[in-house]
């Protein structure tokens, strides 16, 4: 059972559009909504509140919410679609929604949210806050409603597009090579806690060359804000180790290691690396001291990357031990390192996309030297 009044709940006493009738009955439904209900329960919370702005509005001006922050449904409503639309902005453009295996857009996701009970409870807390905790309440609400978790793996034979699943729910999908990685990584990043998740085989339509373009020159960025990225390491058993995987060969993959500042690394049959219990295999030592030996990065550069020209020619340095499927990604894949935005041109050579990039990063640095790497 539902019991919901809102129109008294913004209409101080004194109001035209009060009626004492309505808030006695809305006290009422509220008291009687928290008897079904139990402590621990997000409903219990929403309906506490609820009550407690009530019975402010029925004690009357010596209690009642100061006018200054006495806003309308419509207000709160609407500042929170406005703050959760400004968020989207920052995300990839499409994420899987791990709860149901749909791919949504943007104009999706923010629907979820809206129609969420998180966003019911938000909506409940902020009748009680002044402006300022408002507002932080609500960016601290919303972010954590759209943290994500980034794939990082290697292509293999059978992966699903845009086009295969969008409309579709993947857990329903066959279980083929590439469509069971993907069921597999939505359900740890829903057994995680996360409800949004993103992979580059179906999260980009690659057929809308603009898209691309854009989402190539974010995906540094991205997997930087993301709660946690996920690598899976097809090849490598659960008593192998970091070393025998092809996946620090590649090229794309120099960047999906140090962008994010958290990682855990996924066995051929989706178990944790070692079966280590850690949050964060950038937070554990020996992980770490692995990595270091597999990579030759510098454990500094690992955990606290940070896009610049300052150590050019470390970036050039460990990205020469890695190959692309496509000549130029070579160099593409080096953008979101260096922080810098060309044109992504596929179908240039790769001599040319890396003539193009080097020719930026001495424009930038004023070193020339960075050509003997």
């Amino acid at each position: 059972m539902k019991f919901r009044r809102t129109a008294p709940e913004f209409c101080p006493p004194g109001h035209p559009d009060h009626d004492t009738a309505d808030l006695d009955e809305a006290i009422v439904l509220d008291r009687e909504a928290l008897q079904l209900l139990v402590p621990g329960d997000p409903r219990y919370d929403i309906s506490r509140q609820r009550l407690i702005a009530h019975l402010q509005l029925k004690i009357g001006p010596q209690r009642a919410i100061p006018s200054s922050n006495a806003v309308s449904h419509f207000d709160v409503k609407q500042v929170i679609r406005n703050v959760a639309s400004e968020i989207l902005k920052t995300l990839p453009t499409r994420l899987l929604h791990t709860h149901t295996g749909m791919l949504c857009n943007q104009d999706a996701q923010l629907s979820h949210f809206m129609g969420s009970q998180q966003c019911d409870q938000l909506f409940s807390s902020c009748a009680t806050c002044d402006p300022a905790q408002r507002m932080r309440l609500i960016h601290a609400e919303v972010s954590r409603y759209f943290r994500f978790v980034m794939l990082s793996h290697r292509w293999g034979e059978g992966e699903p597009s845009l086009r295969d699943i969008e409309g579709h729910s993947i857990y329903v999908m066959p279980t083929n090579g590439g469509t069971r990685k993907l069921q597999s990584f939505c359900a740890v990043s829903c057994e995680r806690d996360y409800l949004w998740a993103w992979s580059d085989t179906c999260c980009i339509d690659r057929d809308n060359s603009v898209e691309l373009q854009e989402s190539i020159a974010s995906i540094f960025s991205w997997y930087r804000q993301s709660s946690l990225t996920i690598v899976y390491l097809s090849d490598v058993p659960d008593i192998g180790s970091l070393a025998s995987s092809q996946w620090f060969e590649r090229g794309w993959t120099l960047q999906e290691l140090l962008a994010p500042r958290g990682i855990l690394f996924y066995t051929q049959t989706w178990s944790p690396y070692k079966n280590l219990t850690s949050s964060n295999h950038k937070a554990d030592v020996a992980v770490l001291e692995e990595l270091e030996r597999v990579t030759g990065i510098e454990s500094r550069f690992l955990t606290k990357f940070s896009p610049s020209m300052d150590d050019v020619r470390s970036g050039l340095q460990w990205a020469s031990f890695r190959r692309s499927t496509r000549p130029e990604d070579v160099a593409y894949s080096l953008f979101g390192i260096f922080d810098i935005h060309l044109p992504i041109l596929y179908g240039e050579s790769g001599e040319n996309a890396l003539g193009r990039l080097l020719a930026e990063i001495i424009s930038r640095s004023g070193d020339i030297s960075v050509l003997d790497w």
